[in-house]
């Protein structure tokens, strides 16, 4: 897990000394923090994981052809960069907190309003909103996280963790038996899902005023010294690994269901073999961090997790619909790569401020490069018909996001390798 916050950090990081017993009020504040947490993190991909299973619904309604369809399924990793590498700049000015539930208010803002869109550019641009709300809440809450929780940081994470793989899977699972309850329509089916971003905001509100009214200073905390970070080859192994891995999860999300129907398993159906793969992810999300922590290196886990990619989707070209559980557990698996790498992410880095800093470094640049994978394979599945050929092209990506990985699993620090030209150290 990530290690928790320096105690050698400014003394403005501190809530309250550390010998100070917390008084009853803040007790019950720390457990609605908590909570509000727990229901952001659970926001986090509904926005993606809601339209898989709809997704040609939206398309006839739209008039959206394949190759804008593998845009739609892009859009949410050119989001989470552009606005991700926004996110720290937005926390210093305003605070984290205020940042995080903005977020939800563009997450309850945009799912609900996109279900209103009357045509394809409308959708994508208030589904931009809705991601624009999610990636600065992705980069943020661990921030939150490491700033208001010092001494829980794993638990927390934990919690983070399972709460966005649960999100996952609910609107997988339920998205379509859902949109049949309420008649049919893809347009209520989304929109519904902007009850649980409008829960979070309600909970992070409270949280927002009480943090004020504490006195307590919007950025938190002084900034970090810049580290040189593109001089870090560990710094950009993490990064193609995470760019890899999303580019992975993020054809999984949008179109896994879309394979499924088109081997003949029926619409309710294919939205549960895709929550199988996101459920799998809320167990092993708890797991897999701690015993990464416990090792000098995670290359183990990195192989382990792509060979479990490679077969599943070989499973998927072959048989698709004949061992249709098998394959969705198996990619399921693999895509619990991105724990793993947030879990990299704060061990490759000896202070807080280094993770901060990595962290910016391995997502924005990762999902930069996560964008063409998406519409690749939609215009592979346009220009052929069949699954093989996008299917074979996510065996041939996990060669690299294998090699990337075993680089950025190495016991290594960013503050080793990121100097200046003289040599000398630099200190986060």
């Amino acid at each position: 897990m990530p290690p928790a916050a320096d105690t050698t950090a400014s003394p403005r990081t501190e809530l309250r000394p550390q010998t100070e017993r917390p008084s009853a009020p803040a007790k019950y504040l720390g457990v609605l923090f908590a909570v509000a947490i727990a229901a952001a993190a659970v926001n986090l991909r509904p926005v993606v994981t809601s339209l898989g299973p709809l997704l040609d619904q939206v398309r006839a309604d739209l008039g959206m052809n394949p190759t804008l369809a593998g845009l739609l399924t892009a859009v949410p990793s050119l989001c989470f960069a552009l606005f991700g590498f926004a996110a720290p700049a937005a926390a210093r000015r305003i605070g984290p907190i205020a940042v995080v539930t903005a977020g939800m208010g563009a997450i309850t803002a945009g799912v609900l309003a996109r279900s209103f869109a009357d045509g394809t550019a409308v959708f994508l641009l208030l589904t931009a909103l809705a991601l624009a709300g999610v990636a600065v809440s992705n980069v943020l809450l661990p921030v939150v996280i490491k700033r208001y929780f010092p001494e829980k940081v794993g638990p927390m994470i934990g919690l983070y963790s399972m709460a966005l793989s649960a999100g996952t899977a609910l609107a997988a699972a339920v998205t379509v038996p859902l949109t049949s309850t309420l008649g049919g329509d893809w347009r209520y089916g989304l929109g519904v899902w902007a009850a649980l971003g409008a829960l979070a905001l309600l909970l992070w509100l409270p949280v927002l005023v009480a943090k004020r009214e504490r006195g307590e200073q919007a950025g938190g905390v002084a900034a970090p010294a810049r580290l040189p970070i593109t001089r870090s080859r560990t710094a950009w192994a993490m990064a193609c690994f995470f760019g890899l891995q999303a580019t992975g999860a993020y054809v999984v999300m949008g179109w896994l269901p879309k394979i499924f129907q088109d081997a003949g398993v029926d619409k309710g159906t294919s939205g549960v073999l895709l929550a199988v793969t996101m459920v799998i992810g809320v167990p092993v999300s708890f797991v897999l961090p701690n015993l990464a922590a416990r090792r000098g290196d995670q290359r183990l886990f990195v192989v382990v997790l792509a060979s479990c990619g490679i077969a599943g989707y070989a499973g998927l070209a072959l048989a698709p619909a004949g061992g249709a559980w098998v394959w969705a557990v198996l990619v399921g698996l693999s895509n619990c790569a991105f724990p793993l790498v947030l879990t990299m992410i704060g061990l490759r880095a000896r202070t807080a401020g280094g993770v901060a800093q990595l962290s910016a470094f391995a997502q924005g640049v990762g999902y930069l490069i996560s964008i063409p994978g998406p519409i690749l394979v939609g215009r592979i599945y346009q220009a052929t018909g069949r699954w093989y050929g996008p299917l074979g092209f996510l065996v041939l990506l996990l060669v690299p996001q294998m090699l990337f990985g075993l680089r950025a699993a190495r016991a290594r620090h960013i503050e080793d390798e990121a100097v200046h030209p003289a040599g000398r150290r630099v200190e986060a």
